[in-house]
């Protein structure tokens, strides 16, 4: 993923995509997850969300909670609390359980909050989280924007 993508030529509705780079979760000196096997969802004006099969996931450490939200695109999200000894994060993953005909290879897959865990990695590269506190895209050198998020950006 060498040349540079611009959020602002990603399509509306958001397009799935494979993605067979290294994803890398890691939060209180644990890898929770590690993966070559994910897809990435790409949505005008965000950076890629970045979704993660279960199998490479220690999903130990995480616990399903009552939050959902629902996307117009991929359907009913479900939450995730991560916990690590005593650090206890909430929301700091979520899934489509039963996503839309149109997402359904995630379905069950987990997307993570950059800046609720200690760090994110695409291929070797710490992302820096989108902004904002719902949406959870992952940027790296690699991805331009501006980007939907940040104050002012709601009504885009």
């Amino acid at each position: 993923m060498g040349k540079k993508e611009s959020v602002w030529d990603y399509p509306r509705p958001p397009r799935l995509e494979d993605f067979n780079g290294e994803l890398k979760v890691v939060f209180s000196g644990i890898t929770i997850a590690h993966s070559q096997n994910g897809y990435r969802v790409l949505e005008t004006s965000h950076p890629p969300v970045y979704y993660i099969p279960k199998e490479d996931v220690k999903t130990e450490f995480l616990k399903e909670n009552n939050r959902t939200s629902l996307c117009e695109f991929k359907g009913i999200a479900t939450y995730w609390d991560l916990k690590v000894g005593e650090r206890l994060i909430s929301n700091a993953a979520w899934s489509y359980e039963k996503p839309t005909s149109e997402f359904l290879p995630i379905a069950g897959y987990l997307a993570f909050y950059a800046e609720k865990v200690d760090a994110c990695y695409v291929d070797g590269e710490k992302v820096a989280p989108q902004e904002g506190n719902f949406y959870g895209g992952w940027i790296t050198r690699h991805i331009r924007g501006p980007f939907k998020g940040a104050p002012g950006t709601k009504n885009w």
